[in-house]
């Protein structure tokens, strides 16, 4: 990524920084050129020329702050015209409709995890505190105490960052999804509802990855970032996972921090550990880059599958902003237990595995930043792709 070069475009302000990686940078003097729609970089005999996307729109006369920064390279700000705001994922309350059939995938293999299931009511479950607010409200005791929200039949309750769904009607197509053999054991030697440190895990019978778990005899809970959903009459589309992860994850910290004024989160596996701290930093950020390569008119690529960094992809991607802590095998501990105990926190449970890769994402995110944009105070920077 020293040969970048890197546009973070900020849709509120339109305003920009603009970072031109010291590969491009071959000999002084170099010669800058900003027009309206594109960039041009001459160091020496070499020429960069980059074309901006047709949403971007540059005012050259506003170009300000230009530095070098060893390891970097020039940094320049800038005033931008962006083109109207790209919408977001539809969140699921907006996706799943009453009297519409759907299917569910295993997003990880494709695989048909529920196969045409229609729903009579698709519901929001209430904050994870709603019984202790019950509390507050009545002045008698508690009705609802120790009673817990299940969804009926044809019922479908949406959480923060999971779905409830019971079982008792789904359409399952053979053997998937696949209920551990200790769950089916259990199961069959109990009959009353499990408890919840009883959950067993529910995992995909072709790939085995987790996709929920059991929340009692009768109900299932799936995780947003495992699952597909798309009307019967749509096909299945694949997408990557680190695309899909990014997209999904992003889409609930930009939800829940629009609803409830939150923009510090704790990801937490299904294993009860914290995994990564996150604080939302902004979610109007757009995001393009080059790779830097000396021939004519390249241009600008998107974020790209942080993944594949090789990505032939082109165009632009909206963005989170993030700051973020890892808190593997003990790290930072002392922040993580402050902010378990800090009620401007929310947490949100992904499967372990999913966490790993969230934060093998953000630190591929931070090692392709300029060195002096991965960190900022003790956080790392990172970006979702939206």
């Amino acid at each position: 990524m020293a040969g970048a070069l890197l546009l973070e475009i900020r849709r509120r302000t339109q305003s920009a920084l603009l970072v031109i990686g010291e590969a491009n940078l071959r000999s002084l003097p170099v010669d800058i050129s900003i027009t309206a729609a594109s960039l041009e970089v001459r160091s020496g005999e070499a020429c960069t020329a980059v074309t901006l996307p047709a949403e971007v729109r540059v005012a050259p006369s506003s170009c300000r702050g230009l530095r070098y920064l060893p390891g970097d390279g020039l940094h320049l700000r800038l005033q931008v015209h962006t083109g109207s705001d790209t919408k977001l994922v539809s969140p699921l309350s907006e996706r799943l409709k009453p009297q519409k059939s759907y299917v569910f995938y295993c997003q990880s293999c494709g695989d048909i995890i529920i196969k045409e299931r229609k729903f009579l009511r698709v519901l929001p479950l209430p904050d994870e505190n709603w019984s202790a607010l019950v509390e507050e409200w009545c002045c008698h005791p508690n009705p609802f105490a120790g009673s817990a929200l299940h969804p009926q039949k044809d019922d479908c309750f949406l959480g923060d960052a999971f779905f409830l769904l019971n079982s008792g009607n789904e359409s399952h197509v053979p053997g998937s999804p696949l209920y551990c053999a200790e769950a089916r054991h259990r199961t069959s030697q109990s009959a009353f509802t499990l408890k919840s440190k009883e959950n067993t895990r529910v995992i995909c019978k072709r790939c085995k990855t987790t996709l929920g778990e059991t929340v009692s005899s009768e109900t299932t809970k799936y995780y947003v970032t495992e699952v597909i959903i798309r009307p019967s009459k749509e096909s299945f589309n694949t997408i990557s996972r680190s695309q899909f992860i990014q997209s999904t994850i992003a889409q609930c910290l930009v939800e829940f921090s629009r609803a409830k004024s939150t923009f510090r989160f704790s990801i937490k596996g299904d294993d009860g550990k914290v995994y990564i701290l996150i604080w939302l930093l902004n979610s109007d950020t757009l995001l393009v880059e080059s790779l830097g390569s000396s021939s004519s008119h390249n241009v600008f690529m998107l974020f790209g599958d942080t993944l594949r960094p090789d990505s032939a992809s082109t165009g632009t991607w909206n963005a989170a902003k993030i700051l973020y802590q890892p808190c593997i095998k003990n790290r930072n501990k002392d922040l993580a237990d402050a902010w378990e105990n800090d009620i401007g926190v929310h947490p949100l449970t992904f499967p372990s595995a999913t966490c790993l890769e969230l934060l093998l994402i953000l630190s591929l995110s931070t090692t392709s930043l300029p060195p002096s944009l991965r960190c900022m105070n003790s956080f790392q920077v990172a970006f979702l792709k939206m």
